[in-house]
């Protein structure tokens, strides 16, 4: 029997509760051996639930009591999160965690700590919610160097585009539904402006190159500038538009962005709708590759969060190879002089002029909309006006 402690009961970890409560025999064929819970921990009373006697508020409680293999974080945020994992890892217990924030941050140190004491620090659940991407990218495409990887990484935004795309909502429309579906928070910043699936397609960038990438160097945009307009012109591309994550890995060197992109409809991530993610891996053997599934919310997270469990109680006395060293020197691409395409927004209808071999979309509403050649951001932004606007095109494969 392995012992484990959950740190959070919010979401997330009333989940894991449930799915390990639920699928014991299940849980047990697939990792070798029962596991039960031990402690949760939470600062909030639990009196009516029926194991009560398993709350605490003391990480002591846990940290000290050597049944206690495998501690489980869903508490989120960076604090206690980072303190209470160094901990467990530094005392030789196994970690698993949802926490993407913590990962990115602190990633690098926790995994070198792990390696130290020989266990495990996972974090499947931090990236895709119930979307397994992170074990194919270490196990099943091992055989590959992984040249691009890219997707819809929030679903907070994906849904409040779709709503733009499918009923002509406008986007502070599209987010009250959100907030009111319990989709956004009541301070959507971290969804809308992008800055969680920047988190993500760094955690994915440096499991992919091996080497790790700072989130704070990758450039960011939200969705907060969408209008019905650009939403309309895509539609008259054939395309839609969505919030990706990207990272193109090249011979040790990582270009990489978060930005709202025009998606041709052909393209498979473009049905992608409403709060599901989807991630696209391309391998130099396997080629294209994509996942999809529920990128958030309570029981898909959790299942990824107890995936790693048993990860972690079937390697209970060994390592899993899974690491990224830190970069000697910038491994970054300068964002500004990789080549792409835009769509550009204009009231000036004579701006297509000057860039040739422009493609014109049509007019809106007093607008006109075109589609550039491959151009650098230096050589856009010497042409447009403080009026114009742009969106990025996904790069082509």
């Amino acid at each position: 029997m392995v012992k484990v402690a959950i740190l959070g009961f919010g979401t997330v970890g009333s989940g894991v509760y449930e799915i390990i409560k639920t699928n014991t025999t299940g849980l047990k064929r697939k990792s070798g051996s029962d596991i039960e819970i031990k402690y949760i921990l939470d600062i909030r009373e639990f009196d009516d639930h029926p194991e009560k006697h398993l709350f605490t508020k003391n990480y002591d409680d846990i940290l000290n009591d050597e049944e206690v293999k495998v501690v489980i974080e869903v508490m989120g945020g960076l604090h206690p999160a980072y303190e209470f994992s160094k901990a467990a890892l530094s005392a030789g217990k196994h970690v698993v965690t949802s926490n993407k924030e913590l990962v990115a941050t602190y990633g690098t140190e926790l995994l070198n700590i792990a390696k130290e004491k020989g266990v495990n620090y996972l974090f499947e659940a931090s990236v895709a919610g119930g979307i397994p991407i992170l074990r194919p990218i270490n196990q099943c495409l091992a055989a590959n160097d992984i040249e691009k990887v890219y997707g819809i990484l929030n679903g907070t935004t994906n849904f409040i585009l779709t709503k733009m795309f499918k009923e002509g909502a406008d986007f502070a429309d599209a987010l009250s539904e959100a907030q009111a579906l319990g989709y956004a928070e009541r301070n959507p910043e971290a969804d809308v402006e992008g800055h969680d699936a920047r988190r993500k397609i760094a955690i994915l960038a440096s499991l992919a190159s091996g080497i790790f990438v700072d989130y704070n160097d990758v450039p960011t945009e939200g969705i907060t500038k969408i209008t019905k307009n650009d939403v309309a012109f895509a539609a008259k591309m054939n395309s839609v538009i969505k919030l990706v994550g990207y990272a193109e890995l090249t011979g040790g060197t990582v270009y990489a962005r978060v930005a709202p992109m025009v998606i041709p409809c052909a393209h498979q991530m473009s049905d992608v709708s409403d709060v599901f993610n989807a991630v696209v891996i391309h391998g130099n053997f396997v080629d294209d590759l994509m996942f999809y599934g529920r990128g958030a919310g309570k029981l898909p997270t959790a299942s990824a969060v107890v995936a790693d469990v048993v990860d972690a109680v079937k390697h209970i006395e060994r390592r899993i190879r899974l690491m990224w060293k830190m970069p000697e020197g910038n491994i970054m691409v300068d964002p500004t002089k990789v080549p792409t395409q835009y769509m550009v927004r204009t009231t000036n209808k004579a701006l297509v002029e000057s860039f040739a071999g422009a493609s014109v979309i049509g007019e809106l509403d007093g607008e006109f909309a075109f589609v550039t050649c491959e151009m650098t951001e230096t050589e856009l932004f010497a042409k447009l006006g403080e009026n114009d606007s742009f969106i990025r095109l996904l790069p082509k494969a």
